[in-house]
């Protein structure tokens, strides 16, 4: 008997411990992860993400983003506002840290003030002080860092993975903060980018040349080349540039932001896609044996919800999802993090109650009969609207198919803006790969950080 009560006590003791070792046990292993793409569709919020899945591939259908085998839902608030612009959420998921609307990676007491005309900065003294963002922190372990993007390579997303400054149109200085040994480098990113990708030569040559915006007369393009980067400026250069031969490479393929995908294939400009981009950034990442952190953004999503025009907002989705295909079929997930996230939310939804297989950016048309749906006016109306923006008449008109599903259609909007704002909701995560586990559940987006941290082993 009293060897029973022993053998129970034991078993009793046991499952304590091996309780206690899974409460206190971490969410993964440290250092799992040799590589990390952080994919980061600005402004991507659920809706979008949604349309753009029923546009491509059907309601039953799957973005390549939808088949990671990790998911979470992100709070996404700045330090001082409900609704995040994209300089301060992005720089939560780079730092970790909660900061203003309008900063660039710095600390929670930096105020955002307006930079001058030129892109220059006006900071002020004691202004907060620069946080140490993902890229910084694998540059000093060994590892190659690159940034991706279809905007400029100054705006804010990009911005916030290699720049410190406290308001994020500064982008002349931003840029500056980029080219080794020259005035204004950022001294954490060691030796420098590794892989520099978008578009934004205006803030890289000098306003005397044609395009240029640089009051100081420097010509970045130039000194990059001049520090071993090939720099190239076409589409057509990138397909022929061959990763075998550099460790390092600048793209720099518009003066402005990139065009939208659905006018770049439609009109050939001799600029590269999204996914071409991050293919060739991770062919030159991953020559360096101690692995990689490369950020890919795909940026003009955020401009077209703007602009209430669904449509170049779902074809860019499509193209960054796209991306996010071509890279899971370069990368080897065993040792490899994918994370994919937005920044923020807008405000378009998904309206009506429209039949299947109905083309998502048309007219509603009724499950039960397939006739377009109307209003209490009877004005037939589209699936997808916006809560705000330019498109708000002072009484609705019907909106006919030929009409809604044109490229330069702007949705109609409930509140009369002249641009649309960023929606205040949470946004959606996917990860796969080494060290995805601890994504999971709702997290604030500064808890993004430590988790690809961790997984990096910084």
């Amino acid at each position: 008997m009293e060897n029973k009560n022993m053998q129970t006590v034991m078993k009793t003791l046991l499952a304590a411990a091996v309780l206690a070792a899974l409460h206190t046990a971490p969410a993964q292993a440290a250092g799992e992860a040799k590589n990390v793409i952080f994919f980061l569709g600005d402004g991507m919020g659920p809706a979008t993400v949604t349309a753009s899945r029923i546009y491509q591939y059907g309601e039953s259908g799957k973005l390549s983003m939808e088949k990671l085998d990790r998911t979470a839902r992100i709070k996404t608030f700045s330090n001082d506002a409900q609704t995040t612009d994209s300089a301060p959420s992005m720089a939560a998921y780079m730092t970790g840290v909660k900061m203003n609307n309008e900063v660039i990676s710095m600390s929670p007491d930096t105020r955002a003030i307006e930079p001058n005309k030129d892109g220059t900065g006006n900071c002020g003294a004691n202004n907060g002080a620069p946080v140490a963002t993902l890229l910084e922190l694998a540059k000093a372990k060994g590892k190659a860092i690159g940034a991706v993007t279809t905007t400029r390579v100054t705006h804010a997303t990009p911005a916030a993975t290699y720049a410190h400054v406290c308001h994020r149109d500064a982008e002349s200085d931003i840029i500056a903060q980029a080219v080794p040994g020259g005035a204004g480098y950022n001294a954490k990113l060691g030796n420098g980018l590794d892989v520099l990708m978008g578009g934004g030569a205006k803030f890289l040559l000098p306003a005397t040349q044609k395009g240029g915006k640089r009051s100081d007369g420097r010509n970045l393009l130039q000194e990059f080349a001049a520090k071993g980067y090939p720099v190239l400026q076409t589409g057509s250069q990138l397909a022929a540039f061959d990763a075998k031969y550099a460790s390092r490479v600048v793209g720099i393929f518009a003066n402005d932001h990139l065009d939208y995908e659905l006018d770049r294939v439609k009109n050939k400009l001799d600029q590269p896609s999204l996914a071409q981009m991050t293919a060739a950034a991770i062919d030159v990442l991953s020559k360096n044996g101690n692995g990689y952190v490369l950020m890919v953004e795909g940026g003009r999503i955020d401009h077209a919800l703007h602009g209430t025009n669904a449509k170049r907002a779902l074809v860019d989705t499509i193209a960054f999802d796209d991306a996010i295909k071509t890279a899971l079929a370069k990368v080897d997930l065993k040792n490899t993090l994918v994370v994919v996230t937005a920044d923020h939310d807008h405000t378009m939804t998904i309206n009506g109650y429209s039949k299947r297989g109905n083309p998502i950016h048309d007219i509603a048309r009724s499950y039960a009969d397939g006739q377009p749906a109307k209003d209490a006016n009877g004005a037939v109306y589209t699936t997808l609207v916006f809560g705000n923006g330019p498109n708000r008449k002072p009484s609705r008109v019907s909106v006919d198919s030929a009409t809604a599903t044109a490229d330069d259609y702007q949705q109609e909007t409930g509140i009369r803006l002249s641009s649309e704002t960023h929606g205040g909701g949470d946004v959606m995560l996917m990860s796969g790969g080494a060290g995805s586990s601890g994504f999971k559940g709702v997290m604030d987006n500064t808890k993004v950080f430590g988790l690809v941290k961790s997984a990096l082993g910084l």
